[in-house]
């Protein structure tokens, strides 16, 4: 049972309902949703302007959570992210909510009569938030880089968007962890680059560059004398692998 599933058991209890309630999908007018009297979470002005820029390309992947009465339970940075993005970039706003429509998930309680049910909401969606996998990160952010996000080293330049910070909005995870969904695919690649069979590749194209080179000393005649024995062997070993 989720975090969601007991507090709607225990609003079923308190109004007494026989059938189980349900957690409702649905869209409103971005000036029907109401805010919050007291939010535990304040607002964080980058993390917001982040998200704004990553809504406008993605649109709303979680939608907000309200109570009966449309009063925000949880979605804070993202509702007022929407509104920025709003204010400040309106074809954008519209194209992805066309109806100025916005989606959430209604709750069956009035949120004033029961404020313990609100802060447990508010508590419950922040763990609840899905987990996604480092392939789904991985296309988010090529959606992002087609909208102009950059990989940025250090401090970004004024105008620049860097990718993953508005990453690690979008999928409710920390930076560092983020950035290890990258990090593992580019040390696969390192490994393949350094498997034997490459690297013995790699000997044979130098043995072969060598050849091309008279020999002056002493060593260096000795091994001209064996390289072609040497290349015959690497190229028997690297037939044996096809």
């Amino acid at each position: 049972m989720t975090n969601f599933d007991k507090i709607l058991e225990v609003a079923q209890k308190r109004q007494g309902q026989s059938q189980p309630l349900k957690l409702q999908d649905s869209t409103v007018l971005l000036e029907q949703i109401k805010d919050r009297e007291q939010d535990t979470r304040p607002l964080n002005p980058k993390h917001v302007e982040s998200l704004a820029e990553s809504i406008a390309v993605l649109g709303l992947i979680e939608p907000l959570v309200l109570d009966n009465k449309a009063r925000l339970l949880a979605g804070g940075h993202r509702l007022a992210a929407i509104q920025l993005l709003k204010e400040q970039q309106a074809d954008k706003y519209l194209h992805q909510f066309p109806d100025n429509r916005i989606p959430i998930r209604m709750l069956p309680f009035d949120a004033e009569s029961e404020p313990d049910l609100a802060l447990q909401v508010e508590i419950a969606e922040n763990e609840q938030r899905r987990d996604y996998t480092p392939n789904e990160v991985k296309a988010i952010a090529e959606r992002l880089r087609t909208a102009g996000f950059i990989d940025v080293k250090g401090r970004p330049k004024k105008g620049q968007k860097p990718l993953m910070p508005a990453l690690a909005v979008v999928v409710g995870k920390n930076l560092r962890t983020v950035q290890r969904y990258f990090e593992s695919k580019q040390d696969t690649d390192k490994d393949k680059s350094t498997t034997p069979v490459v690297l013995l590749k790699q000997a044979l194209t130098k043995l072969k560059q060598w050849q091309q080179i008279e020999p002056k000393t002493p060593k260096e005649k000795a091994l001209a004398k064996r390289l072609s024995e040497f290349m015959n062997l690497i190229e028997d070993v690297l037939g044996n692998e096809k």
